[in-house]
């Protein structure tokens, strides 16, 4: 084997999610990365910067090695994306958490992934006041408003930590509608797929685009997020750090090639909304949308109010935002005798995906029949943490 054959093979081995933000801070080091608002706090090379120097921090200070869990509690704000990505540079597991869960919810998640320090922001910290005292290796929670979490964006940039694909990255807790949540753990090499099955199926994202997080950035909007730093696009988190649809609607008319992850209930939301009325959409580029069913009324009403924007995706954490999709076109293709049908369902299967129906006994049911969705493709987590039996 040559050189050039060693250093593809090795770079084929070797993936870490966050060199998709050093690679976008050296190809647009001043175009704007993070945004509160209409103000820009941060562009690439200072996005990078600040979120390389939390690595080596956490490494160097904390004492934190590869594989080590990290918990983002935080409600919408730039520093989320700092923390998310300080963590991937280092090697470490960043456990995102629904900032509007109970204490107790916390704690249970804290505990089950060993996370070590917590990263939280003030709309959040009263919540977990007191639990490193509570949970067992558990050693500090860090106010990204605080002093010391300024100083720990200042200082030389960490060394990407080489990783292999199949190494965790993200933990997703999902919701617990079958018992006590479970820790879906995504790999480098399922959210590398994520990225790209988002180029592929549902949008093209450039350096002029952005992503407006109305919707938790611990879930589906965050992942949409790292799609859009894979391409130096900007990441809006609104003032208010939620969605109001008055706030939405200004942001818009502010910033070009807007997309948003919306849940169905936000959507009908934004058009019972008096702030909609003479509003200019024209910079909305994409809403994306799932996590829950799309009533066909409310979506054809959205259409005819803000055109061809939509594009559904069907996914879950353990196979975060990629099983199934309905692409753009299929929106506006009244013509088709299963029109409605077609909006009504799932989509198709998306690229590089395999997804079967199988029964009880696990063989492969013919179409039509209902069963277990089954699917395979490098989307699909590793398994559970710490629940291998699960």
């Amino acid at each position: 084997m040559g050189f050039d054959d060693l250093m593809v093979a090795r770079e084929r081995e070797q993936v870490n999610i966050a060199a998709m933000l050093n690679k976008a801070a050296i190809r647009f080091p001043e175009r704007p990365a993070l945004a509160l608002g209409i103000e820009t706090v941060a562009d690439y090379r200072a996005f990078a910067g600040r979120a390389g120097a939390l690595a080596g921090h956490l490494t160097g200070q904390f004492k934190l090695v590869p594989g080590e869990r990290v918990a983002i509690a935080m409600s919408n704000h730039p520093d989320f994306s700092v923390v998310l990505f300080a963590c991937w540079i280092a090697g470490l597991v960043a456990v995102p958490i629904n900032a509007k869960l109970h204490r107790r919810e916390f704690a249970y998640i804290l505990e089950d992934s060993g996370a070590r320090l917590v990263f939280t922001n003030p709309k959040v910290a009263p919540t977990l006041v007191g639990l490193e005292l509570e949970i067992t290796g558990l050693e500090q929670i860090i106010v990204t408003a605080d002093a010391e979490f300024a100083l720990l964006l200042q200082g030389d940039p960490a060394v990407l930590v080489d990783v292999s694909p199949d190494d965790a990255a993200w933990l997703f807790y999902t919701s617990g509608t079958t018992g006590k949540p479970k820790g879906a753990v995504l790999t480098h090499r399922n959210l590398v797929a994520m990225v790209d099955n988002h180029m592929v199926d549902v949008d093209a994202i450039s350096e002029h685009d952005c992503i407006i997080h109305a919707a938790p950035m611990s879930h589906a909007s965050g992942c949409v997020g790292v799609s859009h730093v894979a391409r130096g696009a900007l990441q809006v988190i609104p003032e208010s750090g939620g969605f109001d649809p008055a706030e939405i609607v200004r942001l818009v008319e502010h910033y070009p090639g807007v997309t948003f992850f919306f849940a169905p209930t936000m959507i009908v939301r934004l058009l019972a909304s008096p702030a909609l009325d003479g509003a200019d959409m024209s910079n909305l580029k994409t809403i994306v949308y799932g996590g829950g069913p799309m009533y066909t009324a409310d979506l054809l009403a959205a259409l005819d109010r803000l055109g061809n924007k939509f594009v559904q995706i069907y996914g879950q954490g353990e196979a975060p935002m990629t099983i199934t999709g309905t692409r753009r076109a299929i929106h506006m293709e009244r013509d088709h005798p299963r029109y409605l049908e077609r909006l009504a369902s799932v989509g198709t299967v998306r690229t590089n995906v395999e997804v079967k129906v199988f029964d009880r006994d696990d063989k492969e049911l013919p179409p039509g029949e209902i069963g277990e969705v089954v699917v395979r493709g490098d989307i699909v987590m590793k398994g559970y943490w710490n629940n291998p039996e699960a």
